[in-house]
């Protein structure tokens, strides 16, 4: 992966491959290769939102404090998998955490400089929108099936 260049990252990523060429120039202006290794607490819920994260290898645990239990994971992505929303939409605060659990390869996009493109670009800013929705709505439902799951079988392990 390190010989790819941002565009062709982004031209491999389901989330984003359909676009037209030159929008997927101006977004890999944005973003850049990271990898974090197993272990890694990417962010935490209530700060700053500053990325939105294509990924291509690995997996991440996204999860949520629960006072007295600690982290509970609701879901796990990978690749091909976005990962946040919470940059989209103020106060610009991640709503959950995540954390690496296997070596996890990405494109980290800045969200303040996505944000502005968005607004240059209103056609782009709508695909991204139309596309965050999607993402938005598939935490929340496994957020539901989570929390049914810990109520439903307390003993299941977090």
């Amino acid at each position: 992966m390190a010989s790819l260049t941002v565009f062709d990252l982004l031209a491999m990523h389901d989330f984003v491959s359909d676009l037209p060429a030159g929008w997927l120039h101006r977004l890999a202006l944005l973003g850049k290769p990271v990898h974090h290794p197993a272990g890694t607490r990417l962010f935490r819920e209530d700060t700053a939102a500053k990325h939105l994260w294509l990924l291509h290898s690995g997996t991440v645990s996204i999860d949520f404090h629960v006072p007295g239990r600690g982290d509970i994971q609701i879901e796990r992505v990978g690749a091909g998998s976005v990962l946040g929303w919470s940059w989209a939409r103020p106060p610009y605060l991640w709503r959950f955490g995540a954390a690496v659990i296997e070596d996890m390869r990405a494109v980290a996009v800045d969200a303040s400089r996505l944000r502005e493109l968005m607004t240059e670009a209103p056609d782009l800013g709508l695909q991204i929108s139309e596309r965050m929705l999607d993402v938005v709505a598939g935490r929340l439902q496994a957020a539901r099936h989570r929390l049914i799951e810990l109520y439903a079988y307390p003993g299941t392990p977090s």
